[in-house]
């Protein structure tokens, strides 16, 4: 927040700012191709559907075939963004690639699919989500100060889910601002493959949830859990397996 707080106040020209903000590079034909995929954003229907799908791919880091991009969506560096093959994405939704220096900060492999109104934020942190895993509607995943976050392969992500890397400040101290005391580095978030979130589900900066895990709708998911175990609660407890 403080870092785009001083790029935004900066005395850069006002080009500089949104360059930097938005586009992430300072070339010019940069800027200007940028702002002409964003002119077709709001273009609804199926001539949206088909600009969208013959101009977009040339703004990201790399873009694999027969990816759609729906209305509203926005983007940022989206340079550091690299799709695989199949991947939806769906109305409203937000990828906020900035990074100072990762050349990908979000990396959607192949079927990914994004619902209505999902945002993936990179605050120089990455995001990795794997092959054939949902995204539903209004989840928000965030990666911040090199805590990153990695979903594997054939997870489904439940609605309005909050998953998030380096989200926690130290607050040791009594005479200095808890905000300017820093993100913890919690070392980020796992979910290994097949995993599954119920809608409303937490997970936050530090946990992994090991393979063909579940969390119950409105879990909230403060320490790792096993492989195939079923957690619920808040804090979440594991109160069953999946197997025998």
């Amino acid at each position: 927040m403080e870092k785009t707080h001083a790029a935004i106040t900066s005395k850069d020209s006002a080009l500089k700012k949104y360059q930097d903000i938005m586009v992430g590079r300072d070339s010019l034909a940069a800027l200007i191709y940028y702002e002409w995929c964003m002119l077709l954003a709001p273009v609804p229907g199926a001539l949206g559907m088909v600009l969208r799908k013959l101009f977009w791919p040339r703004l990201f880091g790399s873009c694999g075939k027969g990816c759609m991009f729906a209305s509203g969506i926005v983007l940022r560096h989206p340079g550091r963004i690299r799709l695989g093959r199949s991947v939806v994405i769906s109305e409203g939704c937000i990828l906020d690639g900035r990074h100072g220096s990762a050349r990908d900060s979000i990396v959607l492999k192949d079927n990914v699919i994004l619902s209505n109104g999902v945002m993936l934020s990179c605050k120089n942190g990455t995001i990795t989500i794997g092959d054939n895993t949902g995204l539903n509607a209004q989840t928000i995943i965030q990666s911040t100060n090199d805590c990153p976050v990695s979903i594997g392969r054939d997870c489904v992500i439940g609605q309005r889910c909050f998953i998030i890397g380096g989200g926690s400040y130290n607050m040791d101290r009594l005479d200095v601002p808890i905000r300017k005391q820093g993100i913890k580095n919690d070392g980020g978030v796992i979910l290994e493959d097949n995993v599954w979130l119920g809608g409303n589900v937490s997970v936050l900066g530090g946990v992994t949830m090991g393979c063909g895990s579940v969390a119950a709708a409105g879990a909230v998911v403060t320490h790792s859990v096993s492989e195939n175990s079923v957690n619920m609660g808040v804090p979440a407890r594991t109160v069953r397996s999946r197997t025998s």
